[in-house]
């Protein structure tokens, strides 16, 4: 088990542990805990009576992290749930605001692995990209009954995918001739037929964004960002502070957004008074996106696409 937790490595941990600025005896969440990478290094910094509320909705995961964080078993309390249940979670644990919020959007190395649980297009596996899986809808699902257009505007919208459409009509082609799709490796192996000869030497295979967006559709991943965002900023004290880490610029750009939203900056003509900064909730610490070092990149390729923004909570003036 412990062999296994090594194995994922968490992203831009030294950046986290900086922005987070950890205070003694506050109370910090990773709520997206994953196999525990980002939360052990919290802890480590973190001194009793300091403590950490881990939240993911990865069973699997929330148990290897549960290993991994065995030596602070005191200080930490492991929640099977969704971020997007965040205020529940902490007001169910007598938590009203806490110091500090982590949530990586990123998936775990283990879980792109796992053959059983269809994320990879490299490897042979049941079609299924729930990262819950209590939930009932799979990739599968999705592959099998959605329609030409209703699959091409998935590719579209959460990956770009230039050839989205033609993708989408070889699927439907392929399940009406030769039954449902069932395996990540046939599904792969389609998508990668749909593309023209010439354009696939290049950009990595030619499913990967295929196999992104449908994670991205079957766990709502946007739209539970979008709901996550506000109640975050509602759980923190004044200087508490916020770190999220993205690996989509559709997930960047949503939370580069919010964040000046909620910072004040408005498209108020200059010359009529407005309220907006008075209203301000945040203060961006990261006026640019912060990505990986170089070093890291090439000890974690997976890390390359990361993306970490902070705030911190101010005090509202009315």
């Amino acid at each position: 088990m412990l062999a296994l937790v090594e194995l994922h490595l968490p992203v831009m941990v030294n950046e986290v542990i900086d922005y987070l600025d950890c205070r003694k005896e506050g109370v910090y969440v990773d709520a997206t805990t994953g196999d525990g990478g980002h939360a052990e290094a919290i802890c480590q910094v973190l001194p009793p009576p300091g403590s950490l509320v881990g939240i993911d909705w990865d069973q699997e995961a929330l148990d290897r992290a549960m290993v991994r964080l065995s030596a602070y078993q005191d200080q930490v309390v492991l929640v099977s749930d969704s971020y997007v249940n965040l205020e529940n979670v902490l007001e169910g644990l007598g938590h009203q605001q806490v110091d500090g919020i982590l949530i990586d959007l990123g998936a775990s190395t283990l879980q792109l692995m796992d053959p059983k649980r269809g994320f990879s297009f490299h490897r042979e596996g049941k079609l299924d990209m729930r990262m819950d899986r209590r939930q009932q809808k799979t990739a599968a699902d999705i592959i099998n009954r959605f329609t030409v257009d209703q699959l091409s505007e998935i590719f579209f919208r959460y990956s770009q995918e230039r050839w989205s459409k033609r993708i989408a009509a070889r699927i439907v082609r392929e399940r009406e001739h030769d039954g449902p799709f069932t395996d990540s490796k046939r599904l792969a192996e389609t998508v990668k037929a749909a593309v023209p000869a010439r354009y696939r030497r290049h950009g990595g295979h030619p499913a990967r964004r295929t196999f992104q967006a449908l994670r991205l559709a079957v766990n709502s991943e946007l739209d539970n960002l979008a709901a996550v965002l506000p109640s975050a900023v509602r759980c923190l004290k004044p200087g508490g502070r916020l770190c999220i880490i993205s690996y989509h610029s559709l997930e960047d750009r949503l939370v580069k957004r919010y964040f000046r939203e909620k910072s004040g900056h408005c498209s108020c003509p200059p010359d009529i008074p407005c309220s907006c900064r008075k209203q301000a909730e945040l203060s961006i610490l990261t006026h640019k996106a912060v990505r990986p070092t170089e070093a890291e990149v090439n000890i974690n390729p997976r890390s390359r696409s990361a993306r970490l923004r902070a705030a911190v909570r101010v005090q509202v003036t009315i």
